[in-house]
């Protein structure tokens, strides 16, 4: 595990250390019930806690709240513009923009030694996001580059709660931590609302209605990155690292497992992880979990699946909605 020594980012200034604003964005259940749907709130937890899927029309409730959670984000002024404007998205969106040329600026205060290697990573995030794997490849930030280079530009995108790091666990049978490698991460927006108003501009959204499809459950490719981003803004709330887990397969010259999520119960004695898979659309397969389920089978606790579809327990997978990782 490398350990970042606070010499190396002395120089970095942290956004925090200049504007005294709540940077923390709402989680879901503070969304909820900023929009007044706490009774909703409850009961999606007590279906949780019993493993019962909501009743139909509840469930289609919790979804369309789940993707104005999405589309909106939860930083403060963009949320409540959305209340105060009838649930408008262009209005939250201007809100969400405002935000982002925050970012910049403060980002331009830095270092002039880190200042490109942020604004690489920060601008291409949602580039990296639409890719399959969806992991950064340095050697496309610029040519001869390796991850290393970059440790302090995560550091600060981190630290300054823009952006939500991920990295490879390689070996989660003894542990997340000890196993990292931070040659393989993954980079989500530590807002997914945010991340909304990064990938599209003002047009695009319009002209191409992302935020009707959205609503609907029209998810298209590049806008899986949205749903699988939201989860990783869930699972950070809930105080998790995040880690995700490859194998490559020798003989197929593929990978042959790839999850998406791995979270532990951080016990020292009995020491459980639990794998997550997101799946933005509702036909899918599971050979990967089940592949990872019988690699590392005496260190699982639950596995779950992350799809569209009501709660639905399936060969010993528990598949959740959106909604509900906010009980992970």
């Amino acid at each position: 595990m490398v350990h970042r020594s606070t010499e190396n980012v002395k120089d970095i200034v942290i956004p925090s250390e200049e504007r005294h604003i709540n940077m923390y964005p709402l989680d879901f259940e503070e969304f909820g019930t900023a929009l007044g749907e706490e009774l909703l709130v409850e009961y999606i937890k007590k279906c949780f806690e019993k493993k019962e899927p909501l009743e139909r029309s509840m469930h289609n409730k919790a979804m369309l709240l789940f993707h104005q959670y999405m589309l909106v984000g939860g930083m403060p002024m963009p949320v409540v513009t959305f209340i105060e404007n009838k649930k408008d998205f262009t209005q939250a969106d201007k809100e969400k923009r405002d935000i982002l040329r925050l970012y910049r600026e403060d980002i331009m205060k830095i270092n002039a030694q880190y200042r490109s290697k942020v604004l690489s990573i920060y601008d291409q995030i949602p580039g990296f996001l639409s890719q399959h794997e969806k992991r950064i490849v340095f050697k496309q930030l610029q040519n001869g580059s390796y991850a290393e280079q970059y440790e302090e530009t995560f550091f600060w995108l981190s630290d300054s709660m823009i952006s939500n790091e991920c990295f490879l666990c390689n070996d989660p049978n003894v542990g997340l931590s000890l196993n990292e490698t931070r040659s393989y991460v993954k980079c989500y927006m530590g807002d997914t609302g945010l991340l909304v108003s990064h990938a599209f501009d003002e047009n695009e959204l319009l002209e191409d209605e992302v935020y009707k499809q959205i609503l609907a459950g029209k998810l298209q490719i590049n806008e899986g990155m949205l749903y699988e981003n939201a989860i990783a803004q869930m699972l950070v709330a809930n105080g998790h690292k995040l880690y995700f887990y490859t194998h490559y397969n020798e003989d197929k010259h593929r990978n042959d497992i790839e999850i998406d999520f791995i979270i532990s119960n951080n016990s020292k004695l009995k020491y459980k992880m639990f794998p997550i898979e997101v799946k933005s659309g509702k036909q899918y397969k599971t050979t990967s979990l089940n592949n990872f389920r019988e690699k590392y089978k005496n260190r699982i606790g639950e596995s779950y699946i992350i799809h569209p579809r009501n709660l639905i327990i399936k060969d010993g997978i528990i598949c959740i909605p959106p909604y509900m990782t906010m009980m992970l």
